[in-house]
């Protein structure tokens, strides 16, 4: 039963694939929508830290030509940012025109300052674009806990307003300046039917460590030329966070800034969404979009060297899946493993008999494949270790990428998450060095 549905999943996800076209531009692909990113100093070194990228861009602005339906989720963090709070607020409304962004400083913890602070963001892009403040909304990623340089933070943005166009060369200067210590700028944009109308969708993202949803340190934004109510695209917005940015773990640390935002501006021309074939198609879009975004994340996550895609089959509802798969995906005995690229399944079982999860040891299959491979081979079944060879198994665990299998054999329930190994890198990366006080806190 489970393999069928394996089966039918990967071939749903083909059909929508061939129904797709990716085209370049991202954020820009659609009509209507340009952006443009300046260097205004926010962090003296980088914007990131371990991620020596010297003077690069560290603040953007996205702009839509003219209102578009918005939606937007944030961190489910109980300490959340300054720009999260007004962005939480301004996307639940029906639309928007602009978003201001910058790296380097997160504007979190930081009081009534913070919060003051991140309001005079949208007030100087609403004067610099000629925009209601209402209307603007606002999102930080960098360090922690100190204050926003102002003045420069200002300056950027009255520099960016002039130079924003929709272009290819904008939308990647726009995906680089919200990067902190990831290696590699992601995006991505497609284009498809929709009756008689072409509709494209454009993402870009960042984020490389505090990667555990619901969400991580990530920044999302997505645009689309599509018509779509309000209400509809919010709903479409949760259910493509869902099984994209809120399946993805790199360290299992949960962000105070994480933000996924997106606006439609129905300069496609399309009839507007509200329910039947065109929205489905118009949501397997989105999820595609966002899944590929939220994988990008994974394989650039810091220190990765390999990215797991992990299938919790069998247990006895969805809920207790979720809690399975994360105890093993979260667990550093078994990242460390898989950074040796070794198939232990001893340290599976452990992670999963101390999930909030029913186990029964007797009835668990634990096995590998290449990724969405058909063929399954288990290191583990009904409670007993199998004669598949070591040799066999680590010829898969070895890749830079593979598929663990776990069926429980409880129930229907279900859950696939993408997780990331644990490096002597990742620590390097975040340990600090009490001899240099600019690696310290935040």
């Amino acid at each position: 039963m489970h393999e069928s549905n394996a089966r039918l999943a990967r071939n749903c996800r083909a059909d929508l694939k061939k129904s797709l076209r990716k085209v370049a531009g991202s954020i820009c692909a659609p009509l209507g929508f340009k952006c443009g990113a300046v260097f205004c100093d926010i962090k003296k070194l980088g914007t990131g830290k371990g991620s020596e990228k010297g003077r690069k861009d560290d603040l953007a602005l996205i702009v839509s030509d003219v209102p578009a339906a918005v939606a937007g989720l944030f961190t489910t963090n109980q300490v959340c940012a300054a720009p999260v709070k007004i962005s939480r607020q301004r996307s639940a409304k029906k639309s928007a025109r602009a978003i201001v962004v910058n790296s380097g400083n997160a504007n979190a913890a930081t009081g009534q300052q913070g919060l003051k602070d991140a309001r005079l963001m949208t007030q100087v892009v609403a004067k610099a674009l000629n925009l209601n403040e209402r209307n603007v909304l606002v999102c930080s990623t960098g360090r922690i806990g100190v204050p926003m340089p102002m003045k420069n933070v200002a300056r950027g943005i009255r520099a960016c307003a002039p130079v924003v166009e929709r272009s290819t060369a904008n939308a990647r200067k726009v995906a680089e300046a919200i990067m902190t210590t990831d290696t590699r700028r992601k995006e991505i944009a497609v284009e498809f039917e929709l009756g008689r109308s072409t509709v494209r969708i454009g993402g870009i993202c960042k984020g490389a460590g505090m990667i555990q949803p619901g969400m991580a340190t990530m920044l999302g934004f997505i645009t689309t030329d599509a018509a779509i109510e309000s209400a509809t695209l919010k709903r479409a917005l949760q259910i493509a966070v869902g099984q994209s940015f809120n399946r993805i773990t790199v360290d299992g640390d949960m962000s105070t800034n994480d933000s996924v935002i997106i606006f439609a501006n129905g300069l496609a021309g399309n009839n507007k969404l509200v329910t039947g074939q065109s929205l489905v198609t118009f949501q397997g879009a989105l999820n595609f979009v966002s899944l590929e975004l939220a994988k990008m994340i994974v394989r650039d996550g810091e220190g990765t060297s390999r990215v797991v895609g992990l299938h919790i089959r069998g247990a006895r509802n969805d809920r207790e899946a979720e809690l399975a798969a994360r105890a093993v995906a979260n667990s550093a005995l078994v990242r460390t493993s898989w950074f040796g690229g070794d198939p232990n399944w001893g340290r599976i079982l452990c992670a999963l008999g101390y999930s909030k999860a029913r186990i029964n040891e007797a009835t668990v299959d634990v096995g590998y494949a290449a990724p969405d491979g058909h063929k399954i081979l288990f290191a583990f079944r009904r409670g007993r270790p199998t004669n598949v060879a070591l040799k066999a198994l680590a010829r898969i665990t070895s890749e830079p990428e593979f598929d663990l299998y776990i069926d429980l054999h409880s129930g229907r329930g279900e859950f696939m998450i993408y997780a990331a190994d644990l490096t002597e890198d990742y620590v390097a990366l975040n340990k600090g060095d009490v001899t240099d006080p600019a690696t310290l806190g935040g």
